[in-house]
């Protein structure tokens, strides 16, 4: 299986103001700028925000203090929402994300199996609402990285039904076009 790399199809805009959303801080890092004078600190605040229904979004925030760091990754994550389709409390299929040198594998799994998955995975996974999920990580364990394919593959996943509709519909039109 080739890992997606990015969205092939178009985002959908979420309203982050109907939902009731939840916050999820998976890492804080500090970060240290050597200029003339001595050195600038700053913090980088990573957060997941999900509604536990469906919608899932995550964003970076630098500032120089943690609190303000914190609200301004909140922030971003509300712009930036997407819709993860699932089937009852997993995913429909089989999916595998790579967003720089982190890669990640989510398979469905039977009911009642919970979240097999570590911290930014975990993380990402339970904002969305998916209960029953098997993961594994591979590559890079970059927070960030690993948070961004993590959602590439759940933003990735689409209806079975819907996906042979469409590909029914693109066979007929080829069809149509070589008989034409």
């Amino acid at each position: 299986m080739k890992a997606i790399k990015k969205l092939i199809q178009e985002k959908t805009r979420v309203d982050a103001s109907e939902l009731e959303l939840s916050e999820k801080l998976v890492s804080l890092n500090r970060i240290t700028k050597v200029v003339k004078g001595g050195k600038r600190l700053r913090f980088r605040a990573l957060v997941v925000v999900g509604d536990s229904n469906g919608h899932v979004g995550f964003g970076l925030g630098k500032a120089k203090e943690v609190p303000e760091a914190i609200r301004k990754a909140g922030v971003r994550a509300r712009k930036g929402l997407y819709k993860v389709t699932m089937s009852a409390t997993t995913i429909p299929h089989e999916v595998l994300a790579k967003s720089g040198a982190a890669k990640v594998l989510l398979k469905p799994a039977s009911p009642g199996t919970g979240v097999i998955a570590g911290g930014s995975i975990r993380a990402v996974l339970e904002a969305a609402g998916v209960k029953d999920v098997l993961s594994k990580s591979l590559g890079s364990s970059n927070p960030v990285n690993v948070v961004r394919a993590t959602i590439l593959a759940l933003a990735s996943l689409e209806n079975p039904e819907a996906a042979v509709a469409r590909r029914k519909a693109e066979l007929e039109v080829r069809e149509a076009r070589s008989n034409g």
